[in-house]
């Protein structure tokens, strides 16, 4: 279609990423977008070096990864560049703790206050328009497994 869509699906070997995996049944913990620099743009609770929790951009290596998947979304170039700006208007905004516990209390993932990984990247697609429908997923349990399964349905990965 002209433009590619990267993202990189992850896991650390730590008590956090154990707890996700368990919970959403998955072998990846975590989702980052693969920006055209290399550098990795995504929400997380914790900060590295000196790069604060929350959306942010890091550099590529920056977790000691366990385990990575790339997903390569071919898309439309007007479709790849209302996704970027998406991302890059959500650049410091707080990682979505509450969502986090939202899981168990049924919180809206759509609310753009805050981001936890793979809610700020199903966002970022639903705003840009590369699902042809909004996710039907129930609102609360947009976690890496359910976006690399509704991903499934439109690309191969």
């Amino acid at each position: 279609m002209g433009a590619i869509i990267s993202l990189q699906f992850s896991s650390v070997n730590d008590f956090g990423s154990e707890l996700i995996r368990a919970f959403d049944h998955g072998k990846f913990s975590h989702v980052d977008v693969i920006l055209a620099d290399g550098e990795l743009l995504g929400a997380r609770n914790d900060s590295y070096g000196n790069i604060p929790a929350g959306v942010q951009k890091r550099p590529a290596g920056y977790a000691n990864f366990s385990a990575v998947k790339r997903v390569d979304l071919d898309t439309t170039p007007p479709c790849a560049d209302r996704f970027y700006k998406f991302l890059d208007s959500q650049i410091g905004k707080p990682y979505d703790g509450e969502a986090i516990l939202g899981f168990a209390v049924n919180r809206d993932w759509r609310d753009p206050a805050a981001f936890f990984c793979s809610e700020l990247v199903a966002a970022g697609l639903e705003d840009a328009g590369y699902f042809a429908y909004s996710l039907a997923a129930p609102s609360n349990k947009i976690t890496p497994a359910d976006l690399l399964l509704a991903l499934s349905a439109v690309a191969p990965v």
